[in-house]
């Protein structure tokens, strides 16, 4: 009995370190990518009427702005998804922030509109990588803790757009848009200032067979919490082979899958797993989860900017001048962004209480109920008041989409499933300012609103069909082998005699 030697995996040395002052650090790191990330997109909201005026632009010349920044993301997205699952997360990290802090720099000194297009396209393609946060951060939290600690990350992406509406509420009418462009460049570049002391993600480790590396990450972790690993010698579930007394379907395409992994590691063969049988309903069903929650979340907040500048003008009342146009723009984008903090804060207390899909169905129900009354004309305190709660709700739902997505993927495609999913998302933020931006521009609030009802249940739909619900469940390593080989190490656990 003494000759065998102790075992335990990572789950178990991360459900002993417990959740402490080491996950609070990369809570930070992470959040403040997620924050720099909201700045970068709450900016198309005032950056693209001041354009407009400056250089004499369209309607659509104005919505291309934002068009650009999310086709960088869709093409960001799954290029920085590859990069950390091949890679690793830190790197990824290294390459997509030089490239937002240093395009959204740049920015600022356009000298015309087809320059400044072209480098919010480059911003785009590094904020594309900010599903990569989420990712890194949620592979360090214990299962216990993990739907409360990744729906408070999430308040770093709400902090950012409230901080980018005051900023640029007290930068715009005192300077101008590129002071605004370039201070909001200033959060990118001092991610790059801690870079050096950002771990790599000991799950991603483990996966590529270098658990020494890991282990040692995880003795600093415990250092770091003041607890103690399990006794024995860490190993990961790509070690321990499933017994020869269960042969089944999974035995094979497992060893497939590990030697596409092993031999190619190219971008296709990554791609391409999230085809496979086990894969493929989640793949599709997440797809238009994020198109749906994109559209809807950006959607509302460029209809808020939308319906400030242009609802005297569809209307029979007189012009409102300049000034009083722009403070109504600032104070109504101000006090929507405050929307998303009892969206979040409704998030931490449903999303392990309820599950994840019910959390959502919910959240994006209400969602649909406020934007309704919409349709017809309203006030504008009372139109206020519904994009508040709109995007309230919205916020929570995308929030709580942002933690499912990489629940349900194992770690050797986590990174790349994660990042397709929120790519075919971008694909809806381009779609959308065609909407908020070119429909209620031309006087066409109702049908633009109506629009946005129906992509809700559409989407609240492919919710309900989702396979399964991932609250509580441990994190799986290896594709088509979470479930089986799961029940079967519980199973030879818990009849396994305790020493």
């Amino acid at each position: 009995m003494e000759s065998e030697r102790l075992v335990y995996t990572l789950d178990e040395a991360l459900a002993a370190v417990g959740f402490g002052k080491f996950q609070g650090l990369v809570l930070v790191y992470a959040g403040f990518g997620w924050f720099s990330e909201a700045i970068e997109i709450m900016i198309l909201s005032f950056v693209g009427p001041a354009v407009k005026l400056k250089w004499a632009l369209s309607s659509s010349e104005e919505s291309l702005l934002s068009s650009v920044v999310f086709a960088g993301m869709l093409i960001g997205a799954y290029s920085w998804g590859l990069t950390s699952d091949n890679y690793g997360r830190r790197k990824a990290f290294l390459s997509m922030t030089v490239i937002t802090s240093g395009a959204g720099f740049l920015s600022a000194f356009s000298p015309n509109y087809i320059s400044l297009v072209f480098l919010r396209c480059l911003v785009g393609f590094g904020l594309g990588g900010g599903h990569v946060f989420l990712s890194w951060f949620l592979e360090f939290i214990p299962t216990s803790h993990r739907g409360k600690w990744m729906v408070i990350i999430s308040i770093f992406w709400t902090i950012g757009t409230i901080f980018e509406a005051s900023l640029a509420w007290i930068v715009m009418p005192i300077l101008n848009w590129r002071w605004l462009l370039a201070l909001s460049a200033v959060p990118s570049f001092s991610l790059l200032l801690f870079y050096r002391l950002v771990p790599e993600s000991p799950r991603y480790l483990c996966l590529k067979g270098r658990t020494v590396h890991a282990h040692q990450i995880l003795e600093k972790m415990a250092l770091v919490n003041q607890k103690d690993l399990p006794p024995g010698m860490l190993i990961s579930y790509e070690i321990i082979d499933v017994d020869e007394e269960y042969p089944s379907e999974y035995t094979s395409f497992l060893s497939v899958a590990r030697e596409k992994i092993s031999i190619f590691r190219s971008g296709f063969s990554l791609f391409f797993m999230l085809f496979s049988s086990n894969l493929i309903r989640i793949t599709l069903l997440l797809w238009v989860l994020f198109f749906g929650n994109t559209f809807v979340y950006y959607g509302i907040v460029l209809l808020t900017s939308e319906i400030s500048t242009v609802q005297d003008k569809c209307s029979s009342t007189v012009l409102l001048t300049e000034n009083l146009q722009a403070d109504s723009l600032y104070t109504d984008v101000l006090i929507t962004s405050f929307a998303e903090l009892p969206g979040l804060l409704l998030s931490v207390v449903i999303v392990d209480r309820f599950g994840r899909k019910p959390a959502m169905t919910i959240m994006f129900i209400l969602a649909w109920v406020f934007l309704l009354p919409l349709v017809f004309s309203q006030s504008a305190i009372l139109t206020t008041g519904l994009l508040f709660g709109a995007r309230m709700f919205s916020m929570g739902t995308f929030t709580v989409a942002c933690i499912y997505a990489p629940e349900l993927y194992p770690t050797s495609v986590r990174s790349t499933g994660a990042g397709v999913a929120s790519a075919i998302g971008r694909i809806g933020g381009m779609v959308c300012p065609l909407v908020a931006v070119a429909l209620t521009s031309s006087c066409h609030l109702k049908e633009a609103i109506i629009l946005f009802e129906v992509v809700i249940a559409v989407t609240v739909t492919c919710i309900l069909l989702f396979p399964f619900e991932t609250s509580g469940r441990e994190l799986s390593d290896s594709i088509a082998v979470s479930d089986s080989k799961q029940a079967l190490l519980a199973e030879n656990s818990s009849s396994t005699p305790s020493p």
